[in-house]
């Protein structure tokens, strides 16, 4: 489950973007940078998506992306021309025959961030690719039997649009001011574009009845699993955040929105085992609510976009760490992208705080709260001038990353916690009991 919202316009400033990514616990995301490439197609005529192979191009964009470490795609990222997308799962009527011949959201998400320098190029590329190679690509990390279709939010500095789709049929409409997207079809009978002869295709395969409008959510929307994905709630809350600062968004309201704890906003008591699916910062609690946040990402975008990554699970324990184009940190081999046990990776050092954190949130979770906003705010505060040289911008991204990660290894220490230990993650709570069985669970499914 995931949550995405992006402010086009209503104030004097940037475009601003926000995503939380939602996936199983222990499915570890990684943030990447890839560079700018050029392919001699006589060499280099194929691509290996996460399933399937397509053709090349012979130019591919930098990106910056965050993607599960075992995925090709990417479930948010941006590319050096500004343009930022980040998709949902959003669940229809149509059945997957789930063979694996396909697209996955990601794999679109990625294929047009390297692929195309605007949202209106990027909207054609998606639906062009989604209709000639389907979305039948398994989603799931460990749950193997997880299949479902896309939606995106597509933005650049000018334009960003709602793109909705269930198998090859898909609607969009452009973004006036604010919107958000979540687990469940949004767009009615107000679409801008659609797949070619829509109405007329879904009344064929039977989901359209004579004489009925067009109306894509109503059409196309699976009601149980969108009823239990929690995705109404979610989306109202983000959408009504966003368009509360609307005239004056900025980065850090967007994290703060991001970090959301639904109905336990501002409230005193919160504990991670409370809120189920209502939650922006969603947190793993039960059979009701399998997803934690992974991974969350915030941009600003205009001519030299910002992109600020947290790289680590919880947004509301997080640092998010600011990320430019131009320069080379988050590569390899001096980056470590995680992988499926603990390592010596961002993600996995900071689950092992995260982990040891829900043993006594209440107790634990406000000081490193409290240190966590003083050095983003410093980060935010401190950041370049583009007049700057571009050594002294990257200079400027390591050393933020630099102390986050002197920020996170204090904590470990702090709570006892052996970065190099190969122990369960996770201790428990006699005070619940339920919640205590559900993460040892997860503890358990982390290969040995």
């Amino acid at each position: 489950m995931c949550d995405t919202f992006v402010v086009t316009s209503g104030g004097s400033g940037p475009v601003i973007f926000g995503k939380n990514s939602d996936r199983e616990p222990n499915e570890a995301q990684a943030i990447e940078r890839v560079p700018a490439r050029d392919y001699d197609l006589k060499i280099n005529s194929r691509l290996k998506t996460t399933y399937i192979e397509i053709p090349q191009v012979e130019h591919t964009h930098e990106i910056l992306i965050s993607r599960p470490f075992h995925m090709w795609g990417a479930e948010m990222g941006v590319n050096e021309h500004g343009l930022t997308i980040g998709n949902e799962a959003v669940f229809t009527k149509i059945p997957i025959q789930k063979k694996d011949d396909g697209l996955t959201g990601m794999d679109l998400l990625r294929l047009a961030l390297e692929r195309t320098n605007n949202a209106e190029s990027a909207l054609e590329l998606i639906t062009a690719l989604l209709e000639e190679h389907g979305q039948d690509a398994c989603g799931g990390y460990q749950d193997r039997k997880f299949y479902y279709h896309n939606s995106f939010i597509i933005a650049d500095r000018t334009r960003a649009f709602v793109l909705e789709t269930a198998d090859r049929f898909w609607v969009a409409r452009e973004v006036e001011g604010h919107a958000s997207i979540s687990n469940g079809l949004t767009i009615g009978e107000d679409f801008q574009h659609s797949s070619q002869n829509l109405a007329d295709g879904a009344r064929k395969a039977g989901y359209l009845k004579p004489g009925k409008v067009m109306h894509f959510a109503k059409v196309f929307s699976d009601s149980f699993y969108t009823r239990m994905s929690g995705c109404r709630y979610r989306q109202q809350s983000s959408y009504t955040q966003a368009g509360v600062k609307a005239q004056n968004m900025t980065p850090r309201e967007a994290m703060r929105i991001l970090r959301s704890h639904g109905p336990y906003d501002g409230k005193k008591g919160f504990h991670p085992s409370k809120p189920g699916m209502k939650s922006l910062c969603l947190h793993a609690s039960g059979m009701t609510a399998p997803s934690q946040t992974t991974g969350s990402m915030v941009v600003q975008i205009d001519d030299r976009p910002t992109v600020w990554f947290t790289g680590t699970a919880a947004p509301c324990l997080s640092i998010f760490k600011p990320f430019f184009f131009g320069h080379g940190n988050l590569q390899s081999p001096d980056w470590v992208i995680p992988g499926a046990t603990p390592d010596n990776s961002l993600w996995w050092n900071h689950e092992r705080m995260h982990r040891a954190v829900l043993t006594d949130f209440m107790k634990l979770a406000p000081d490193i709260q409290a240190r966590r906003d003083a050095l983003e705010y410093e980060f935010i505060s401190r950041l370049p001038d583009w007049e700057q040289s571009v050594e002294a911008v990257e200079q400027y991204s390591n050393r933020c990353l630099n102390r986050s990660r002197d920020m996170l290894m204090q904590q470990l220490e702090r709570l006892k916690v052996d970065p190099a230990s190969r122990k369960r993650l996770f201790a428990g709570s006699l005070a619940h009991p339920l919640y205590t069985m559900f993460w040892k669970g997860f503890d358990g499914k982390i290969p040995q």
